[in-house]
């Protein structure tokens, strides 16, 4: 069929009731907001279009009002099967309140599955996501009594071993962003710092017999675009719509265009780097130590621990041979945090989201520095779950189930904790409220177990305490000078971890101003250990 161009009401007039949609987005990356907010207002005047079920693979919105935070609206919604959570909080009450099915999976596993949706393949096989509330045995990732109502992912054996088996999806609608369609359709991303699974998604919903909506900036005329910069072939697109907005067109959350996200022609010099003496800049010390030479290919998580890490390596001078990755596709350049979290300044390359979570599934990271809320006894972490909110696994499980090294960083307590480094030894000024080494963690994100099966090498790097993973539970390694074993650490945690019987200082530069020289770890002194404990 002939493409048709229409405005964003118009396109929204034409999702039906009980469509099943497949979603493209990352954070404030490449998301129709202005078809969002179409669809919401129609929906508010009209009570039309009902009972959707959404499929996306990454969290979309910005912790506020946009992505889906748009389709906060009793009534609108029948399922959301998402991979992150955390930027919709408009949702929450509805999970809550069962009002829909909701479901989190692993973000790795929903950016391929429209693959396979493409492919009319049943189901997606995976090990991603065993031992973790994904797993059926755990939770079967359903958020809400709602979602109890349908199991979406089963296990199964091959040659021996578990792996899930995902429920693929038979989209019926495909809501998408471009950068440029021409007259026939076809569509670039030019301007997008991402690219996602458009491709993808917009196969499966054309094969499922759907309709593909395409958002862009501007039509151009035929013939005018290269042809290996069309992303989205003409074919699979029924409607494009072009924006009446530019703020509808934000590379992300907080920035409008950076011509940096999209062309290495222009990179920034790093400049000195300086991160001042706070238990931050411990964690991330210490964390860093666990890179090795040949560890080249590294990720970092989002949020502050993860990415001082990144800064640590650059002033000390040990990221010259490193490439760092971000789940939606970037290889090099300077990974973005906060609102810009996805994109990078000067990325070497930029892939596709779902070849890039192959590239991990795989393997192909050497270390991965992420963040660290809950850990228990068995070496279990939560950052999907607390309470009421619902910030979901992202591409967590994903890299902390295949990367051979993975440190996790924060600190030891939260709620009100103050500290300070002086004289070469950590202080606390104000102990926090909260503990985060509980006995059981409200939900598995990352299985300590099934870690300890695969032989993966497990750290936990808190500003005063470090611990390993063994087959046996979580071992206390090193503590930090100045801290008291039993009144700052073993009192502060709902369990008793395996004390290591060479059990050390950190290494005291760590807590010094200087730069450490190399990441190198210099063992410090024995921890002189009470009778009892040996």
């Amino acid at each position: 069929m002939t493409v048709q161009f229409i405005n964003s009401d118009q396109a929204a007039k034409l999702i039906p009731d009980n469509a099943t949609i497949a979603l493209e987005g990352f954070l404030g990356s490449d998301v129709a907001e202005e078809m969002l907010r179409s669809i919401r207002k129609r929906f508010d005047d009209e009570g039309h279009p009902k009972q959707l079920e959404i499929w996306h693979a990454s969290g979309i919105g910005d912790g506020d009002a946009k992505g889906t935070n748009n389709l906060a609206a009793k009534g609108l919604l029948r399922r959301i099967v998402g991979g992150h959570w955390g930027l919709a909080p408009k949702l929450e009450p509805l999970v809550a309140a069962n009002d829909f099915e909701a479901y989190n999976f692993p973000q790795g596993v929903l950016s391929q599955i429209f693959r396979d949706s493409a492919a009319h393949k049943p189901i997606q096989i995976s090990r991603v996501g065993l031992g973790t509330f994904v797993d059926p045995d755990v939770e079967g990732g359903k958020l809400n009594d709602a979602a109890k109502a349908h199991d979406l992912v089963s296990k199964m054996q091959i040659h021996g071993k578990d792996y899930l088996a995902y429920e693929v999806p038979e989209p019926n609608i495909a809501i998408l962003r471009g950068t440029f369609a021409d007259e026939d359709g076809n569509i670039t991303f030019d301007d997008e710092p991402l690219t996602l699974e458009s491709t993808s998604i917009a196969m499966a919903a054309h094969n499922n017999g759907g309709k593909v909506f395409v958002q862009v900036k501007r039509i151009v005329k035929s013939g005018s675009m290269k042809p290996k910069d069309i992303r989205i072939p003409g074919l699979l697109v029924d409607y494009v719509v072009e924006t009446a907005d530019e703020t509808m067109t934000m590379q992300s959350n907080t920035t409008q265009y950076n011509p940096d996200y999209v062309d290495a022609d222009v990179i920034k010099p790093a400049g000195s780097i300086q991160v001042p003496l706070d238990a931050k800049k411990v964690i991330a010390r210490r964390a860093a130590m666990f890179k090795q030479d040949s560890d080249n290919i590294v990720n970092y998580g989002i949020g502050k621990y993860p990415e001082t890490v990144s800064l640590i390596l650059k002033a000390e001078g040990s990221a010259e041979n490193v490439t760092t990755t971000v789940e939606p596709g970037t290889f090099g350049g300077v990974p973005m945090g906060g609102g810009d979290f996805g994109c990078a300044i000067a990325p070497e390359a930029t892939i596709d989201q779902p070849y890039m979570f192959d590239f991990y599934d795989g393997g192909g990271i050497d270390i991965a520095f992420l963040g660290l809320a809950e850990l228990d006894h068995a070496g279990n972490i939560n950052v999907s779950k607390f309470g009421p909110k619902i910030a979901g696994t992202g591409g967590f499980v994903n890299i902390t189930q295949n990367t051979p090294t993975v440190v996790f960083t924060g600190t030891f307590t939260a709620g009100g904790l103050r500290e300070s480094v002086v004289d070469g030894k950590l202080q606390i000024d104000q102990e926090g409220r909260r503990h985060k080494l509980v006995q059981d963690v409200e939900q598995i994100t990352f299985s300590g177990p099934v870690a300890a099966e695969n032989k993966q090498n497990i750290y936990y790097v808190t500003e005063r305490a470090v611990f390993e993973l063994t087959t046996g539970g979580i071992e206390l390694i090193e503590i930090a000078p100045g801290m008291d074993l039993q009144t700052d650490i073993l009192d502060q945690m709902d369990f008793k971890p395996l004390i290591s019987g060479d059990l050390r200082y950190m290494d005291t530069r760590i807590f010094q101003e200087p730069l450490m020289g190399n990441t190198l770890n210099q063992a410090d002194q024995l921890v002189q250990l009470p009778a009892a404990m040996h």
